[in-house]
């Protein structure tokens, strides 16, 4: 079954006559279409995709034969309810991404046809990654590793934490990386108390930690990877034992990623170990977060991530912290696909500390 037959039925059990698609990442997720301006609109009966001429030789290329392909010389919402399909009365809609003004716009050219928020239809069904998707998402992570594997042999004491970030961009592009998967964060002593610093002009010091969190886009695909380095051996015991101590919780989380947990509970195993350690306030995000198309997607693994339970075909990071306000911060974060055994590790540089110059 394709993923537009998939969404099909799903439009039927909401008892829905169509959905309209209009978020760029899901119309790419349905139809392949990779172009800045195209609507897809799904029915039990059809699928029609809407986009302008600037893309209709792309279109042939990208968007298969079981879709419509509908060239529009107008706004594109303003085409929508031609491609209905007829007598449609309730048409889903995506309330997390449409703009108020294309709702009235869409309501006001639709009298009579009930318009129903129907956000996470084409979420849910990316959420579960086939065999290729996960094939992609180990092969952009696989970049990602040797870009900062480059980097790191290079030495992090002395250069800029800019300088770094940059380094590591060139080299995941220079591997084939589209772009990156998110600004990179590179975050030295202090500043890698703040899980999202940006890299700053500051030289990095010998004897501190160093956070870099990266990932690489590869085939529309991202990766997201974190670890933390240490510029000396000596960086103090407290550091060292904080570093031990995001490992273990890493690692035994990690351990407990199967089909079956929730995003709750496999949250709750690494908040537990950091908290009777003392640092419970010292961890303030989830756990980790879907990853496939974009870098942030479902399923979430954290305190408010929802009864859901893992099931096999998820990709999700496994990324607690340490963040000390003024002193250091301490993350560690695998790539993991879940499995119907269990899970399996995208990512492949060791977790140990690493002692760079």
């Amino acid at each position: 079954m394709s993923r537009a037959e998939s969404l099909a039925s799903a439009v039927v059990k909401r008892e829905l006559d169509a959905l309209l698609v209009t978020e760029l990442v899901n119309v790419r997720y349905l139809t392949g279409y990779t172009g800045s301006n195209g609507y897809a609109i799904v029915s039990p009966g059809g699928r029609r995709f809407l986009t302008d001429f600037r893309y209709a030789s792309q279109v042939e290329r990208e968007v298969p034969d079981e879709w419509t392909r509908v060239i529009v010389e107008r706004e594109l919402m303003s085409d929508v309810p031609e491609q209905l399909p007829e007598g449609a009365a309730r048409l889903g809609f995506d309330d997390a991404n449409l703009s108020v003004r294309a709702h009235a716009t869409l309501a006001e050219a639709l009298p009579g046809v009930e318009l129903v928020a129907a956000g996470g239809m084409v979420e849910a069904l990316r959420a579960i990654k086939d065999d290729l998707e996960i094939k992609r998402i180990r092969a952009a992570a696989q970049l990602a590793d040797d870009a900062l594997q480059e980097v790191v042999e290079q030495g992090l004491d002395g250069r800029t934490e800019r300088e770094v970030a940059f380094a590591l961009e060139m080299a995941m592009r220079r591997r084939g990386a589209e772009e990156l998967s998110f600004g990179s964060i590179v975050a030295a002593a202090e500043t890698g108390a703040l899980p999202h610093a940006n890299p700053r002009d500051a030289r990095i010091r010998p004897n501190v930690l160093v956070t870099i969190d990266w990932g690489a886009r590869l085939d529309g695909y991202c990766s997201d990877c974190t670890r933390t380095f240490a510029t000396g051996e000596a960086i103090g015991e407290d550091a060292r034992a904080i570093y031990e101590l995001v490992q273990r919780a890493q690692q035994t989380a990690l351990d407990a990623v199967r089909p079956g947990p929730t995003g709750k509970e496999i949250d709750s195993v690494a908040r537990e170990i950091i908290a009777a350690a003392g640092h419970g306030e010292h961890f303030g995000h989830g756990l980790g977060h879907g990853v496939g198309l974009a870098v942030h997607e479902g399923p979430r693994l954290s305190q408010r991530g929802g009864d859901a339970a893992l099931e096999a075909g998820n990709v999700v990071t496994v990324e607690p912290g340490v963040y000390v306000p003024g002193e250091l911060g301490v993350r560690i974060e695998d790539l993991v696909a879940v499995t119907a055994e269990g899970h399996d590790v995208l990512s492949t540089l060791p977790k140990g500390l690493q002692v760079v110059g």
